[in-house]
C-alpha cells in the first residue's frame, strides 16, 4: 500500500530493483521481520511471521492477489492483511514507499484496532468457532494489555448463556470454577485456567441452537414473596416461560441474596435434581456473578431454567425407592424440620467423634437419624453442609481404582453437589 510518510518514519528494506527481480525479499525494519513481494506491479510488505503459527510467510505462495501460507494453508489479501480464514487472524501489512530506486517502509503504522479491541474481538471469534488456539492467545493477548480477568470472563460468560439453547452446562461450570481458582494459581498459571474454562464454554456451543429471550413482566408490584411462590409453581410443572419471566423480575426488583435464595429453593423442591447437577450449576451461576458483578444476572442467570425445568427428580427414580425407600426418609425428615430446629434454637454444635463415618455408612436410615440430631443440637446449615462436603471428599479419596467410570460419576457428583450446597450456605 502505498501512502506518502514523513522520512522519520521511513526505513529502507530493499533495492526496487531486486525486489522486482526476485519477485520476494526478506528484510527487517526495526525489530520486525518482514516479508516483501513484488506482485500485480505493486510492492507490498507485510510481518514475515504467519499470526497462526508463526511459519515464515515469504515462503509461501502468492497468487491472484492472495498470499497462501505453506504450513497451514491460511489465506491473506496481500494489500491488506485481512485473512479469508478466521482461525488464522490478519497478517499485519506495512505502508510502503518507493524513493529513488530503494522500497522504505514504515515498521510502526497505526493499527487498524487497539490491541484491546483486536483481542476482544478475536476471543469473539474463537469462541463462535470453538478455534482453541485462538482462544488461548486472545487470552494472552488480553492479559498482555493488563485487562482484568473479568473481561474474558464476562465475554465467555455471557455467550454461553446466549449460545446454547438447553441452558448451563459443563463448559460454564468449568469457566466458573476457573475463575474461583485463580487467585489461588500461581501468575503463570492463570491464562491457562481461564483458557480452559473458556475453550469448553466454546465447545460445548458449538452446533447448537441459540437462547431466545422472555421479557419480564411489566408489573413492579409483586412481592417477593408471590415472585418466589410463581417461580417454583412454574419450575414444578416444567414451564420454562413463565419460569424464565418470573426471574427476570425478581433480577430487576430484589436484591441478589433474595435473587439467589429463589433459585436455591426451587433447586431444592425436588430431591437431587439431574444427579446433584442441577443445584450445582444453580450456585456456579451465583458465583459467577460475584465476579462480574450482579448487574450481569439478567443475562446469566435464565440460562440454568432448562436444568431447573427439564431436571430428573430422584425421588421419581427406583433406586431412590428400592430396596430402601431413601426418598420417604428425607421427606419425613423435611416435615420434621421446623420442630428440630425449635429444639437447637439455643445450642452450639460440636459434631460427634466419627460423624463424618456415620454419614459415610450404607444404612440411609442411620444416615438420616445422625443429620436430625445434628440439626436439634444446633447444627447449622452451613456446619452441616460442611460435614457432608468433608464425607463427599473422603468417598472420592477412598473409593475403588477398579470402579468403571460410570461409578466414578456417582462419587464425582455427590462431591459437586455437596460443595455446592455449602458454598450456598456460607
Amino acid at each position: 500500500m502505498a501512502t506518502e510518510q514523513s522520512d522519520s518514519d521511513l526505513v529502507k528494506v530493499a533495492d526496487a530493483d531486486e525486489l522486482r527481480e526476485e519477485g520476494r525479499l526478506i528484510s527487517r525494519a526495526g525489530n520486525r521481520a518482514l516479508a516483501l513481494f513484488y506482485h500485480e506491479g505493486e510492492f507490498r510488505a507485510v510481518d514475515n511471521r504467519c499470526p497462526h503459527m508463526g511459519f515464515p510467510l515469504a515462503e509461501g505462495t502468492v497468487d491472484e492477489g492472495i498470499l497462501t501460507c505453506h504450513w497451514h494453508h491460511a489465506r491473506f489479501e496481500l494489500s491488506c492483511g485481512d485473512t479469508f480464514d478466521p482461525w488464522a487472524d490478519d497478517v499485519q501489512t506495512f505502508p510502503v514507499e518507493v524513493r529513488d530506486g530503494d522500497v522504505y517502509v514504515d515498521p510502526y503504522p497505526e493499527p487498524d484496532l487497539p490491541p484491546v479491541e483486536h483481542w476482544s474481538d478475536r476471543l469473539e471469534t474463537g469462541l463462535e468457532e470453538s478455534l482453541q488456539l485462538v482462544v488461548a492467545k486472545s487470552v494472552l493477548g488480553l492479559a498482555d494489555e493488563d485487562v482484568p480477568y473479568t473481561d474474558p470472563l464476562r465475554a465467555g460468560l455471557a455467550f454461553g448463556a446466549t449460545y446454547r439453547a438447553d441452558g448451563w452446562s459443563s463448559g460454564l461450570t468449568i469457566l466458573s470454577a476457573m475463575a474461583n481458582l485463580l487467585d489461588a494459581l500461581r501468575p503463570e498459571d492463570r491464562n491457562r485456567a481461564l483458557y480452559v474454562g473458556l475453550s469448553r464454554v466454546a465447545q460445548d456451543c458449538q452446533g447448537e441452537p441459540p437462547r431466545f429471550d422472555q421479557p419480564s413482566f411489566s408489573t413492579r408490584d409483586v412481592s417477593a414473596e408471590r415472585l418466589e411462590e410463581w417461580f417454583r409453581e412454574s419450575v414444578e410443572v416444567r414451564d420454562e416461560d413463565g419460569a424464565e419471566r418470573c426471574l427476570r423480575t425478581a433480577v430487576e426488583t430484589l436484591e441478589p441474596e433474595r435473587v439467589a435464595d429463589l433459585l436455591y429453593s426451587a433447586a431444592t423442591d425436588h430431591l437431587y435434581m439431574d444427579a446433584g447437577h442441577t443445584f450445582d450449576f444453580v450456585n456456579k451461576a451465583c458465583e459467577s456473578l460475584d465476579h462480574v458483578g450482579w448487574e450481569r444476572a439478567d443475562e446469566i442467570l435464565p440460562s440454568v431454567i432448562p436444568r431447573l425445568t427439564r431436571a430428573t427428580r430422584s425421588e421419581e427414580l427406583s433406586s431412590w425407592r428400592q430396596p430402601d425407600d431413601v426418598a420417604e426418609l428425607v421427606f419425613d425428615a423435611y416435615d420434621e424440620l421446623p420442630d428440630l430446629l425449635e429444639d437447637g434454637a439455643d445450642e452450639t454444635w460440636d459434631d460427634p467423634n466419627g460423624f463424618v463415618e456415620t454419614l459415610l455408612s450404607d444404612d440411609p436410615e442411620e444416615v438420616v437419624t445422625a443429620m436430625k440430631a445434628a440439626v436439634q443440637n444446633g447444627a447449622t446449615a452451613a456446619e452441616l453442609a460442611g460435614e457432608v462436603a468433608h464425607a463427599a471428599g473422603r468417598r472420592v479419596a477412598q473409593f475403588g481404582t477398579s470402579n468403571e467410570f460410570s461409578d466414578w460419576n456417582t462419587v464425582h457428583h455427590t462431591y459437586s453437589y455437596a460443595n455446592a450446597v455449602h458454598k450456598a450456605a456460607l
